[in-house]
């Protein structure tokens, strides 16, 4: 049974309480499903994935998709947070415990108006139920807010170990909708804000190239030609300053340009 008291689970926590002071009082139904959707398609999957809802006063997962199962073995009812930080990779936890402390310190510090143009994402190493370790590109979203507190996340989960098998954890902020981002944060950094290499129509197709689609499917995605595709995709791999799809795939996921 996962250990609820962990050292990890209560710094974890200790961090979590600084953006919220008590539990939201107002309902939290279903209604807020469409939205879940809507906002995942801000969010990308390169692989296999999984999402759930966390409940940042209670500090517990609310709801846990059944591609939980795909990805790491387990059950949606058994994959707890307590679960979560018990099967991280012991070599991935400071850093885990080092992105967190720089989300809440970006989000405390953001105006009210700005909080759904961000998202968070990092990778991380989980031990599966079979015991082999897989790297998650780990995004997330703010869901339930007010002026005071964040009550909740909206989080996904996707399986990127064919597309980075090794390396060090690496931790962004992705800003949306025009909204400056930061690349490649360490602990020891103050936020700089990133050059954006590439145009809002080039980052859609980055984005559709690390989901493998196809030319013919960005096309009918974006409403453009297969001739602007292949302009933008020459364009991307020259900016990126990359030979191959693949090279540019590792590259973005690298440098948090998605």
């Amino acid at each position: 049974m996962p250990n609820q008291n962990s050292p990890l689970y209560q710094s974890a926590k200790k961090l979590w309480n600084t953006v919220v002071k008590e539990d939201a009082t107002h309902a939290y139904e279903l209604q807020l499903e469409l939205d879940l959707h809507k906002r995942l398609l801000n969010l990308f999957q390169p692989g296999t994935y999984y999402y759930y809802v966390f409940n940042i006063f209670q500090a517990e997962f609310e709801f846990v998709s059944a591609g939980v199962t795909q990805v790491l073995g387990y059950p949606p009812e058994e994959m707890t947070i307590h679960r979560f930080l018990e099967i991280m990779h012991p070599d991935d936890k400071p850093y885990f415990l080092q992105f967190e402390k720089r989300i809440t310190e970006f989000f405390k510090a953001l105006p009210f108006d700005k909080i759904p143009k961000y998202k968070m994402q990092y990778d991380i190493r989980m031990r599966a139920s079979n015991g082999r370790y897989i790297r998650l590109l780990h995004q997330a979203v703010q869901i339930d807010y007010d002026e005071s507190n964040y009550y909740r996340t909206l989080d996904i989960d996707t399986d990127i170990t064919h597309i980075k098998p090794e390396g060090t954890p690496t931790f962004s902020i992705i800003g949306l909708d025009g909204e400056p981002s930061y690349h490649n944060i360490t602990e020891a950094n103050t936020l700089t804000q990133s050059y954006d290499l590439f145009t809002r129509r080039e980052r859609a197709v980055l984005k559709l190239i690390v989901e493998n689609k196809s030319s013919k499917e960005i096309a009918d995605r974006l409403f453009i030609s297969p001739h602007t595709v292949s302009a933008h995709r020459k364009n991307i791999l020259r900016k990126a300053d990359v030979k191959t799809p693949v090279e540019l795939v590792c590259k973005a996921l690298h440098e948090g340009w998605i």
